[in-house]
């Protein structure tokens, strides 16, 4: 029987209702924008040149290394174990980045690219709701059979600079997809979907024979003889414990790609990844242009599309365990180090920009355990060390996450907290177990949470059940928070701090935002059941699940890493200041409504 979690429901799979080309037609389509590309290159080159601008640089480089935490990063550079960023710092600056509230990925990568806070980019959490339904939905894009919608807004800094004829290379940097057209190339990363429409559904089989699901629950059956995988006419050899290549695959609706990993001690087990978009023939948009993605897999062969590749829920629910995942991990971050240096090789001019996730996924799910996290700090110096072979005089370079990371070991269940204390009513008979919300009693609740931010206020004319009057908000607000700041687990500091948005946030999207966002104490975050929205029995429960570190806590606890090969002289940097930065580099003036300040 296969294992696998259940689906974000904002999420459907592509279906036959979404158009997606052949491999014949678009390995057609590939050559023939290639060819008016060549024959438009010279016009390019003389308007580019025409219009750009007097800059400081001929390139810049933008490294990501998701939660990349200063306080270890520089307990390793005193200990002389990260050369690299060592020499960095001496050669050009280093400083601590301040994150985002919520110190989260797609929030904190939002602000990245676009130099503005979330009220005015729109993301404030991996969820947002339906506030016709209140059922959860992802926050960074919509996805029917007849259309994609990111959801992020405002503009990306690499959008302004193809307009002043600056390209960029923009790889896996979060909230990307559906990736937007603009001069330049990029790959989509965080919340890209399988092939199912999740963000991530594996599975798992305890038996040689069985039926893999894909798309608009098509399935394929296979069967396993003699350590070998037959599945579509194809004999795939299944060494135990080794991954298989990436094993295409075709449904009806969609091809795909997958990889499968047999062991069988103690017992059988086939663990097989997410479906994910089949690069080379994708059947939703992942890539700007189109043929992007098509160039990287003739690159680099058949790559991880899925935004969150590495998985860590097969880890959390024992389908695979702790040296499975890190190899997997280990192999996706070298199919992003193929393409990261090849940009570099290949873009002499403008931004080349690139995200790994390694350090996030991997923190996430072995942080107490120094003797993997420690090595992989070094790893990361080697990517350094080979990229500051590319930054020459004529260009910029940039080395950045965006937060740090800290112990997850207790969960707060707010939902329960705004039971018994007197905010959220559950249905007759409901005990509040059941996911996404269904057994609050809108009628009579005031505030309610689900996701890892905050809480929302049941507001009146917002919430389509909503009974808190408009007039009072504010006080409700300010009431939460003087309650929640300072509440204690037993002896210990749970929230730190509780912040009204208002206080926090500005822009068109504010309606959006989560009226509170809580600030977790060290060693707190917010529980498994309250992120689905779920009432739990406890408001504190033991955090059991092998995903052990987190940053989902107060912003101050949590600060990114900055270092560059340039003096930098701002004394508060924030990760909102990046934008306006490389829009400086090359000589073009932020726009007025981009909020972050040149740190040049």
């Amino acid at each position: 029987m296969p294992l696998v979690p259940d689906p974000i429901p904002a999420y459907i799979g592509p279906g036959a209702g979404f158009a997606f080309l052949g491999s014949f037609l678009t390995l057609a389509l590939s050559i023939l924008v290639g060819i008016v590309s060549l024959f438009l290159w010279p016009i390019r080159f003389l308007r580019n040149l025409l219009r750009r601008r007097k800059g400081s640089v001929r390139r810049a480089i933008f490294l990501g290394f998701d939660g990349l935490d200063p306080r270890i990063t520089e307990r390793l550079m005193a200990e002389g174990r990260l050369p690299n960023f060592s020499k960095l710092r001496a050669a050009g600056s280093y400083t601590r980045l301040r994150t985002t509230f919520p110190a989260l990925s797609p929030v904190a990568w939002s602000t990245f690219a676009t130099g503005v806070n979330p009220g005015r980019h729109n993301i404030f959490d991996f969820l947002s709701r339906d506030l016709r339904t209140y059922v959860p939905e992802l926050s960074s894009a919509r996805v029917t059979k007849k259309s994609i919608e990111l959801r992020r807004r405002s503009e990306p800094f690499w959008k302004i600079l193809g307009r002043e004829g600056v390209t960029s290379t923009i790889l896996r940097v979060p909230i990307t997809f559906p990736p937007e057209e603009f001069n330049g190339r990029l790959l989509s990363a965080m919340c890209t979907p399988d092939l199912r429409g999740s963000q991530g559904t594996f599975s798992r089989f305890t038996q040689p024979v069985g039926t893999l699901e894909g798309p608009e629950g098509e399935t394929l059956p296979f069967t396993i003889r003699d350590g070998v995988l037959h599945i579509q006419n194809q004999r795939i050899p299944l060494p135990e414990g080794v991954y298989t290549d990436w094993v295409h695959l075709r449904f009806a609706s969609a091809p795909g790609i997958a990889r499968f990993l047999l062991t069988t001690k103690p017992d059988f087990s086939l663990y097989c990844t997410p479906v994910q978009i089949d690069p080379d023939n994708p059947a939703m948009p992942i890539s700007h242009p189109r043929w992007y993605a098509i160039y990287l897999a003739k690159l680099v062969g058949a790559f991880a599309t899925l935004g969150m590749a590495e998985d860590t829920w097969a880890l959390n629910e024992g389908a695979i365990d702790q040296a499975a995942f890190l190899e997997q991990a280990r192999l996706i971050q070298k199919e992003r180090e193929a393409m990261f240096f090849s940009a570099l090789d290949h873009a002499p001019r403008g931004v080349t920009a690139c995200v790994f996730d390694t350090t996030d996924r991997v923190q996430h799910m072995c942080f107490h355990q120094p003797e993997v996290i420690e090595p992989l700090y070094e790893d990361m110096d080697r990517i350094l060390g080979q990229t500051l072979g590319y930054a020459d005089a004529g260009t910029a370079l940039f080395v950045l996450s965006d937060h740090g990371f800290t112990a997850f070991r207790r969960g707060v269940n707010l939902n329960t907290w705004l039971l018994e204390n007197g905010y959220l009513s559950l249905n007759a008979g409901a005990d509040g177990s059941t996911e996404y919300l269904a057994d609050i009693d809108w009628s009579r609740t005031r505030a309610y949470t689900f996701g890892l931010a905050g809480i929302y206020l049941n507001l009146q004319g917002r919430e389509s059940q909503g009974i808190v009057p408009e007039a009072a908000r504010a006080a409700l607000t300010e009431e939460l928070a003087t309650r929640l700041r300072g509440l204690h687990d037993a002896e210990r500091l749970a929230i730190a701090n509780a912040y009204p948005a208002a206080a926090l946030y500005n822009g068109p999207y504010l309606g959006a935002a989560p009226d509170l966002i809580i600030g977790y104490a060290d060693g707190y975050r917010a529980g498994w059941d309250a992120a689905v929205g779920k009432t739990s029995t406890a408001v504190f429960a033991d955090n059991e699940k092998h995903w052990c570190g987190d940053h989902c806590v107060d912003p101050s606890l949590v600060p990114g890493v900055l270092f560059s090969n340039l003096p930098l002289q701002a004394t508060d940097p924030g990760i909102e200041d990046l934008a306006p930065t490389a829009l400086r580099l090359f000589g073009i003036d932020p726009p007025a409504w981009m909020e972050g300040k040149s740190l040049l």
